[in-house]
């Protein structure tokens, strides 16, 4: 076997690897909210995530990071090191808040290609797009076209083919 056979077999599998994480993070998200009884009690936890998301520093709460289609002002920055993306975000809005809080803790510190191959389906399995607002629900698609725009942009900008 080649070495550059072998090579693209290994970044396979650290591909393989990385996106299991983001697979295992979505059941471990499914079996939280399999805890609770109702969406109040859903609703009051995605709240308390929301309030554990870091703060994010003022100079990326400018105009250029507030992600578009949201009813509340949502603002999302992404970081590139070490071939990982690192979000930052924040919301004047409690749910949204939470929201793109477990979007975050799916997403973030994931390679580009992971982030642009995440399926996203703890959001159905979850059914949190049953129990939003068309206006919330749209917001929550934005909020994911933003972060794998993120992604590709910081994929083709290091010229990463992975």
């Amino acid at each position: 076997m080649s070495i550059k056979l072998r090579y693209k077999e290994f970044k396979l599998s650290l591909l393989l690897k990385k996106l299991m994480q983001v697979v295992d993070l979505e059941k471990k998200i499914i079996s939280e909210f399999e805890m609770f009884d109702n969406w109040m009690e859903k609703y009051e936890y995605l709240i308390e995530l929301g309030k554990d998301l870091p703060l994010m520093s003022s100079t990326d709460k400018s105009d250029k990071n507030i992600i578009k289609g949201c009813q509340s002002k949502v603002w999302l920055h992404a970081e590139f090191e070490k071939d990982l993306v690192s979000f930052y975000a924040d919301s004047e809005a409690i749910i949204t808040k939470g929201i793109i809080a477990l979007l975050i803790r799916v997403l973030n510190n994931q390679t580009p290609q992971n982030i642009l191959d995440a399926k996203l389906n703890f959001i159905n399995e979850i059914g949190l797009t049953n129990h939003l607002s068309p206006t919330r629900a749209n917001g929550l698609l934005e909020m994911v076209k933003q972060m794998k725009a993120y992604a590709y942009s910081l994929m083709i900008k290091n010229n990463l083919n992975e």
